[in-house]
């Protein structure tokens, strides 16, 4: 084996791993990151690193017969090329293997969250039978954890008997944001665990912050409907970036009527993406 892919917590241990598949030293070897790690929020969303370790072409030996170094050298050609046939047949048949293995999301979700997803929707329109609360357990954690982070922003609540949404504004609101609204995610996933704890019934919990989920929403719709057209065009399938399991649905959801089309998720968390591909 020439080279390996490795996962690890941070870009050090996923090398070290590779490394010891390979059975060589940093030395003896081309390190490529293709993914970095980060810690997440509270240890949320965090991402593990992942490299590719090569092993490093041996060079030619110098050889006063020129003859000898350029059948030498074609040689070296030949073997680079049918290594690199390798790889890509073995990429491809991991990509059909993905294509082929059925989704496993729920099967591997826990409890909370399979009831979590069976209740979470599309459409982040509030109901109209909501009312104004002041001391729901959610609603005070979420004021005190941004009380904790020294964040100006002013924290409300409505609810109805199956949901509550917190709506969160002021001038530190990017922050609780987040990149891609993960920081936001977190909270509300915080949120949602202190809500439903030792409950039977379900409650939902939106936690939003200057209407950033409406604004997420129709963003991913119009790149879902994008995407959609240019998987029509090219006739060639395209993997978005990983998502979380509300932002995929999003996808399929905008795309389920599509004529041409079909969406589908691969991978495993936090690294699950969308696939649109031709029907």
């Amino acid at each position: 084996m020439d080279y390996s892919e490795k996962w690890g917590k941070d870009v050090d241990e996923a090398i070290e791993l590779a490394l010891s598949e390979l059975k060589l030293s940093r030395d003896e070897v081309d390190i490529i990151v293709l993914e970095e790690s980060s810690k997440g929020f509270f240890g949320l969303g965090s991402k593990l690193a992942k490299v590719r370790v090569e092993k490093k072409a041996a060079e030619p030996k110098k050889s006063e017969n020129i003859e000898t170094t350029k059948k030498q050298s074609k040689e070296d050609k030949d073997t680079q090329k049918h290594d690199k046939q390798e790889r890509q047949e073995k990429a491809e048949k991991q990509e059909k293997f993905n294509e082929k293995r059925p989704d496993r999301e729920d099967k591997k979700d826990s409890r909370e969250a399979q009831k979590r997803r069976k209740h979470e929707k599309t459409d982040t329109e509030k109901p109209a039978n909501l009312v104004a609360t002041t001391d729901h357990p959610a609603l005070l954690f979420v004021a005190e954890l941004a009380k904790k982070m020294d964040l100006a922003v002013e924290v409300t609540a409505q609810k109805n008997d199956d949901s509550i949404y917190i709506d969160i504004e002021g001038e530190d609101s990017g922050t609780i944001i987040g990149k891609r609204g993960q920081t936001l995610d977190s909270i509300q996933y915080l949120a949602s665990l202190v809500a439903n704890k030792g409950k039977d019934n379900y409650l939902r919990v939106v936690v939003d912050a200057e209407n950033y989920r409406n604004k997420r929403e129709k963003t991913l719709e119009q790149l879902a409907e994008r995407l959609a057209g240019k998987v029509i065009k090219s006739k060639k399938t395209v993997r978005l970036e990983p998502m979380n399991p509300y932002e995929r649905k999003v996808i399929h959801a905008k795309l389920q009527n599509n004529g041409k089309v079909t969406t589908r998720s691969e991978g495993e968390e936090p690294f699950r993406r969308v696939v649109i591909e031709l029907k």
